[in-house]
């Protein structure tokens, strides 16, 4: 393409609203809307122009983020005078018509571009998937459903909270397949794009079109499909278009962030066929796991040097997800390229300032039992007293569960707190807990809820 290239300021600058962006908008914004984007060349020094890959998309963010775009460049590069969102992409000419902050039309509804190839993010590979015991299973799933051949299971579902590789594994599973089977037809679509394709196609009176796309798919992946929950008519296409699918036998993967049997809202003939494949769980990264995932992440930063300590704080403090925590990295790493600053421990405590005070919020085990009694309709003292009805045994372990799960006591301090049971008391509870959260519906969604209410 003609024009001058970015300069390396305006790639810095980027970088950091990017960050910005994924931390406000949140992960499935961000990763649906706004992490297409990418940066075109630019004549004018003080015009920053961004292309996303369809029309529609484009226009959904000029009318959802033109503004805020603007904002978030000039709080970093204050030459920005002008930021353009167009249709198109760094390899080739945007459409014709560009329209800029300074005059956003209103929303206008146009079909979707469907790629060719799928939309893989090339970061996300096996090779860069750090592997433990918390996400083995799904791993060593996932690279035996990409290898050729007659699928040794089909369908693959994975299930875990945000930001914990759901989505990571699911793009290497569509390179390595392509890579294996370069003819192969490869779809990957979130569950909502899913849905929208779905009522797009009703409203034109051409769902023979959408169905065949997708039925003809050799490898189909469909990612957060907790979308669909409540969705008669979407579940209905969806519940033909796996049976035909998984019929051919062909590959079929699913993900979403709880196990099929619990997704309420999920007609159960869909959990059902969901279920008779491979169900694989990736739980809560530990502290070793967070930091095998920074060293791992700096490998692709090359120039960027980051002490030791600097790297235990992160991970020691960001627990939430592995998303969170690498955006804090990248983050502290984009500060540091702007500023020209060495990276240190000060440094990264400024920089991340906000991120870690939310972050220092620590449950107590008192909270976690007066949480686990309050919705069980019981008193705080059943929880540590020698009761054994399961009554009073389910909501103890799942408050013992809860709280090796969101504080920093030992098993034996955790014993003590309850009613002074030995540590092997505790980790039974949490094994129980881990097992009956894949296959009983109300234990889960009371864990969910739990952790939301201790969260929050």
């Amino acid at each position: 393409m003609d024009g001058v290239q970015p300069d390396g300021s305006v790639d810095r600058a980027w970088a950091v609203v990017r960050a910005h962006l994924r931390e406000s908008a949140g992960a499935r914004l961000f990763d649906q809307w706004l992490k297409p984007m990418t940066l075109l060349p630019s004549l004018d020094e003080g015009a920053v122009r961004l292309a996303l890959p369809s029309a529609f998309m484009t226009n959904w963010v000029r009318n959802h983020y033109a503004d805020r775009l603007l904002q978030e460049f000039r709080a970093v590069l204050p030459t920005v005078r002008r930021v353009s969102i167009e249709t198109g992409s760094a390899t080739a000419a945007p459409a014709p018509a560009v329209l800029t902050v300074d005059s956003l039309p209103a929303a206008v509804e146009a079909p979707v571009v469907v790629a060719d190839r799928p939309p893989l993010d090339p970061r996300f590979t096996f090779d860069r998937f750090v592997v433990d015991a918390s996400n083995m299973v799904a791993y060593n799933a996932a690279r035996a459903l990409a290898e050729p051949g007659v699928p040794r299971f089909s369908p693959l579902f994975l299930h875990s909270g945000t930001g914990q590789g759901k989505t990571h594994l699911m793009h290497a599973i569509g390179a390595a397949y392509l890579e294996a089977v370069p003819g192969a037809r490869v779809l990957l679509m979130s569950a909502e794009r899913f849905m929208f394709d779905f009522v797009q196609a009703l409203r034109n009176r051409d769902t023979h079109s959408f169905k065949t796309r997708l039925r003809s798919a050799d490898l189909l992946l469909v990612d957060d499909l907790q979308f669909i929950a409540g969705k008669d008519s979407t579940q209905e296409e969806f519940f033909h278009t796996i049976n035909e699918v998984m019929g051919a036998g062909k590959r079929l993967v699913i993900s979403a962030d709880r196990c099929p049997q619990g997704l309420d809202g999920v007609e159960a003939r869909i959990t059902s066929r969901l279920s008779c494949g491979l169900v694989a769980d990736i739980k809560a990264p530990d502290l070793a796991l967070r930091r095998a995932v920074l060293a791992r992440k700096l490998v692709d930063m090359p120039g960027a040097k980051v002490p030791g300590d600097v790297l235990d704080l992160l991970a020691s403090r960001i627990t939430a997800n592995i998303r969170d925590l690498e955006g804090a990295l990248n983050r502290v790493v984009a500060y540091a390229q702007l500023t020209g600053v060495e990276i240190d421990l000060d440094f990264a405590v400024a920089t991340l300032g906000d991120v870690l005070r939310g972050a220092e919020r620590r449950v107590t085990i008192d909270e976690i039992q007066k949480a686990v009694s309050a919705h069980f309709e019981l008193k705080p003292v059943d929880l540590v007293s020698a009761r054994r009805a399961v009554v009073v045994a389910r909501p103890r372990q799942i408050a013992m569960y809860l709280a090796k799960r969101l504080t920093t006591r030992s098993l034996p301090e955790i014993g003590r707190k309850f009613g002074g049971r030995d540590h092997s008391t505790v980790i039974h509870a949490v094994r129980r807990i881990e097992e009956l959260r894949d296959k009983d519906r109300e234990i889960d969604t009371a864990v969910r809820y739990l952790l939301r209410e201790l969260e929050g």
